[in-house]
């Protein structure tokens, strides 16, 4: 069978099973109010280009952040950002629940469908781990991508795509910025971490490559970041400039095939690095060079799709080149989308330095149409044009369905890696009356209500105020332990643990009683308390720890529990464990 036929199928049995189809039916007005320029139903883009001005042009050339009045819907410079600088592209901020994330979606499109030629837009988000990155409530929350590592299984990846698409196609979304193609191979990587699949090039390019073919099988933009890789940085592009001095053999072995296997299954966009690679230009981050992005990702990997920039108001940039220069410089460098996501003002310096740009002769406008028709192709090739408005309804259905639920649980316990049961500390038993403990320094409350969930008998929880507990505070986790017979703790890194965390384990530890130890965030943390006899890794938690990602909690629990653990270590634990280590019951 294809693989597109095989994907569709994966897409069918999903959304079958949650009464559900992938793409839902147009309003009655929608064709009706599809655009002057372009027709519903019609797509030409060399006759749209044909009729375009400067401004126009550039407009589409921009994706802005949109920006929120008190009702959750998008603002008064929002609606300028669409009308007044033809903003091609939208990536929303956060709405709250899917029917207002389609309302919101309809809202945008309206004010596209009244600009001159009624462009529709194309609306993103980053979606890495499922829809609710960004659309926090009534969603389906995924693993991340280093869960989807540890198990191991391209059909999860896929499932995780079909249902992410699912979901963001019923909220009017076409665009997402994932999968994280990123190789992380620096354990200490304080921004990607489980956002990768893991450390091993293979295992990534075969994960990356699965979901660039599962997006688009289910009509979703796949956008694989960040080019040409952010997994060996030691810096936070949002906060500085990183730097990565790997030779050009390290590039082409290790962080390059996962995106040539993305090119290869016909990625349609490709988010650059704000990372400063010095194997193929030492002196310009790869966003701003036309060694990586004209001569590498163009030329040498033969990349014909769009190139997006990641966010242009990350330090890493605007602290550096500030957004009228940088955004230019990033255009002649070989991108044709720029993100803004900064102020209005930003969108308005963004736009207003390509026009004139285009107006001095600074960017021919041969350069300026490459990249508008790719837009547009996109939007073509997308939908935008025949489906631009969906329903709230029909949104509110599709996400976070049981069928989506179950599924994603199943890709949780499959995850969920246990990593060292010395003298069967695990499971606890979920039958006994016991009373547990849960400690920990993030989404404490959530975990102890997934173990809650499971356990017979009864749980409390207690959290310290930061990631890095106190003296005192471990002396009152402690005393609550001698109340409990059995202790989960849970510890939370997204770069180095802190030593107090550590401190916890080992006090908890000392107290006698059962003790097991569960990694939230990077699988790391035992490296700092190795004499724990229970240690499990479930990579649900990022470097953003508002996010709270309730199915890896559910699973996590149901495998302390007893539940079959499904996870191989995705990572090396540095002289402790190797990559592909994983315990079963």
């Amino acid at each position: 069978m294809p693989p597109n036929s095989r994907h569709r199928m994966l897409a069918t049995v999903l959304t079958t099973a949650a009464g559900l189809t992938l793409a839902s039916p147009l309003p009655a007005h929608a064709h009706a109010d599809a655009g002057r320029g372009a027709p519903a139903g019609s797509c030409d883009p060399a006759a749209v280009l044909g009729r375009m001005t400067d401004a126009e042009k550039v407009g589409q050339m921009v994706m802005a952040i949109t920006h929120d009045g008190p009702d959750g819907m998008p603002d008064e410079q929002t609606r300028r950002s669409i009308q007044e600088l033809n903003i091609g592209s939208v990536i929303t901020s956060e709405p709250r629940t899917p029917e207002l994330a389609a309302r919101y979606s309809n809202q945008v499109q309206r004010w596209a469908a009244g600009t001159r030629l009624g462009l529709p837009l194309l609306v993103s988000g980053d979606f890495e781990f499922g829809t609710t990155h960004n659309v926090r409530e009534g969603t389906t929350p995924l693993p991340n991508a280093m869960g989807l590592g540890a198990a191991r299984d391209p059909q999860h990846a896929r499932a995780a795509a079909v249902i992410t698409a699912a979901e963001a196609r019923a909220m009017g979304f076409h665009w997402n910025y994932a999968p994280v193609a990123d190789v992380n191979t620096n354990p200490r990587n304080p921004i990607i971490g489980v956002r990768s699949f893991g450390e091993d090039t293979g295992l990534v390019s075969r994960l990356t490559q699965a979901q660039v073919r599962a997006y688009r099988a289910a009509g979703v933009v796949a956008t694989p970041k960040h080019f040409p890789g952010h997994g060996d940085t030691e810096h936070d592009s949002h906060l500085g400039l990183p730097t990565v001095a790997y030779d050009r053999a390290t590039l082409d072995r290790v962080h390059l095939p996962p995106f040539r296997a993305a090119i290869d299954a016909g990625a349609d966009a490709i988010m650059t690095a704000h990372v400063v690679v010095k194997a193929v230009d030492p002196t310009l981050p790869a966003t701003l060079s036309p060694k990586v992005l004209t001569g590498l990702l163009r030329g040498e990997l033969g990349y014909r799709g769009l190139i997006v920039t990641d966010g242009m108001d990350m330090d890493a940039i605007d602290e550096n080149w500030g957004t009228r220069e940088a955004t230019v410089m990033a255009v002649k460098a070989g991108a044709d989308v720029i993100m803004s996501t900064g102020e209005y003002a930003t969108h308005v310096d963004a736009v207003g330095a390509l026009l004139d740009a285009v107006r001095s002769g600074e960017l021919p406008r041969t350069r300026v149409d490459e990249s508008v028709r790719r837009v547009l192709e996109l939007k073509c090739k997308y939908g935008a044009f025949q489906r631009r408005y969906v329903s709230p309804r029909a949104a509110e259905k599709v996400a976070g369905n049981a069928a989506f639920q179950r599924r994603a649980l199943e890709m949780g316990v499959a995850a969920t890696t246990l990593v060292r049961n010395d003298g069967g500390v695990l499971p606890f038993d979920r039958r006994a009356r016991e009373r547990t403990l849960v400690a920990g320094v993030v989404q404490t409350e959530q975990l102890a209500r997934a173990v809650d969930a499971v356990a017979a008998g009864p749980v409390t929880s207690w959290q310290a105020a930061t990631t890095d507990p106190t003296d005192a505070e471990i002396a009152e986790a402690v005393r609550r332990a001698r109340d409990a017979d059995r202790v989960l703790v849970a510890t939370y890194s997204s770069k180095t643990l802190p030593e107090g965390q550590a401190e916890l384990v080992r006090a908890l530890q000392a107290t006698g009683k059962p003790v097991a130890a569960l990694a939230t965030g990077l699988p790391y943390d035992i490296e700092s308390y190795p004499d724990v006899r229970a240690y499990v890794a479930s990579y649900a938690t990022t470097a953003r720890t508002q996010r709270v990602d309730m199915t890896m909690h559910r699973a996590a629990a149901e495998v302390v529990f007893g539940r079959q653990p499904g996870g191989r270590l995705p990572v090396s634990i540095a002289g402790l464990y190797p990559y592909g280590h994983g315990l079963r019951y």
